[in-house]
């Protein structure tokens, strides 16, 4: 048997978060996390969600308090926070996709309230491979079939699943080790869940058939995440060939392959539009949009247009989505692409060598709008400027400075269409990265 899984706590922060819904992942998750940040100095805060969907909901609530309670007690760091969901799905609203939405909206709040930049989840590899074959089982491209990703950043948290390649029974063996006690939902057994009838009626009968098939189907995910990354990047590269300013440019995108047409209009189709385009709109539009006149299509949630060389999308009245709350707040560990819904755009983080701001900076970032009378250095030696004067020098337009300034410890780091303060740069030998914001 391998050794019990024990979770990396990152060295950027000093409190971290536990999804804790006292279960038997989250236990074990919960009571590793606690013994390795107990000699790392590390504060963990356990987040517990009440979805209010059990009768037993309460009882478990008063067991995950009591279980931090005790731990708090042996000297353990840990402190409870919980949150009963008020709201309910509505009456064509899968429960599954409405206890997912609002468990991770609760956990955000709970974590940025006790200061945790950082949530970890208890997925372990036969989640992963379940994911699999249920996002296959629904048609899901290569990004569905990569699962659940081990780290992602988004709405300003690091969500970060340390198990995902250690199996359920070494759960189960560090559970046995430390005599931990939890609680058994008992939706579990329910099979008008899609996942609980995968795992109790498909998932033995194919374990008898294919014994390796958790770890066969969670490395197929491992592999599909890489591809989906080498899609995302590809299509990252050919937008800017192909977009600007909210339009397509139809003649630029026939230029490419076929798959690199494809490929480019679904991460289009879903930057204007927030929506994943079906797969028969695709197949539609490479086969109608290369005529020259002015045409329309029907879309989810509005309306292509192609005028003049250019497709748009139209957002229809009654579908405009309301504006989401802007971010106030960010934590930057690596690099990768940080979604910013709230202020319509992504903030790209990239390594470099020199010419960058240090990782230390970038721990706890806040995203703040423009006020007026913030000053900007743009190079070594050189004053620092208002921003008004610094736009105006490089002739920057009004749609490239839109996006949030971001700050950190009160020192401007970043302003999109200037790029980083001079006075942040770091210096040479430090871990570094360049920020970049794409609006849209």
């Amino acid at each position: 048997m391998a050794a019990s899984p024990t979770p990396k706590t990152p060295d950027l922060s000093r409190c971290i978060a536990v999804a804790y819904s006292a279960g038997r992942d989250s236990t074990a998750l919960l009571h590793a996390s606690l013994c390795a940040a107990a000699e790392q100095g590390v504060q963990v805060v356990a987040l517990h969600v009440h979805h209010g969907l059990s009768p037993q909901a309460d009882a478990w609530l008063a067991h995950a308090r009591h279980q931090c309670e005790a731990w708090a007690r042996e000297g353990l760091p840990v402190r409870f926070f919980s949150q009963r969901l008020t709201t309910r799905p509505a009456a064509a609203e899968s429960v599954e996709a409405w206890a997912r939405k609002a468990r991770y909206q609760a956990l955000r709040e709970m974590a940025l309230a006790a200061g945790a930049g950082l949530v970890l989840l208890a997925h372990h590899r036969r989640d992963q491979a379940e994911t699999l074959l249920l996002q296959g089982l629904r048609g899901a491209g290569v990004a569905g079939l990569a699962g659940m990703p081990a780290r992602a950043q988004r709405d300003g948290i690091a969500w970060v699943r340390p198990w995902l390649s250690h199996s359920r029974e070494e759960v189960e063996v560090y559970l046995r080790q430390h005599r931990l006690a939890y609680i058994d939902d008992d939706s579990n057994a329910d099979p008008r869940f899609a996942r609980n009838r995968l795992r109790l009626q498909v998932w033995p009968a194919l374990t008898d058939a294919f014994p390796q098939a958790e770890a066969s189907l969670a490395d197929a995910a491992a592999w599909s995440a890489q591809a989906a990354e080498c899609l995302a990047e590809l299509a990252a590269l050919d937008l800017a060939q192909v977009a600007a300013h909210g339009h397509m440019s139809v003649n630029a995108w026939r230029k490419l392959s076929r798959p690199r047409q494809a490929n480019v209009l679904r991460a289009w189709f879903r930057q204007r539009s927030g929506r994943v385009a079906p797969a028969s709109l695709v197949q539609r539009l490479q086969l109608e949009l290369g005529a020259n006149e002015a045409v329309q299509w029907p879309v989810p949630g509005g309306t292509l247009r192609r005028h003049r060389g250019a497709l748009r999308f139209i957002a229809a009245d009654n579908d405009v989505p309301a504006p989401a709350e802007r971010e106030t707040v960010l934590s930057i560990v690596r690099a990768g692409r940080f979604a910013l819904p709230g202020w319509q755009g992504v903030l790209v983080a990239r390594r470099v060598r020199e010419g960058g701001v240090p990782l230390a900076w970038l721990a706890h970032l806040e995203l703040r709008a423009r006020e007026g009378g913030e000053r900007f250095q743009a190079g070594l030696g050189r004053p620092p400027r208002s921003l008004k004067k610094q736009f105006q020098a490089v002739e920057r337009p009004a749609w490239e400075r839109e996006g949030p300034l971001v700050y950190s410890g009160g020192q401007l780091v970043f302003v999109p269409g200037l790029g980083l303060d001079a006075r942040v740069i770091g210096l040479p030998g430090q871990a570094q990265l360049r920020l970049e914001w794409q609006s849209g």
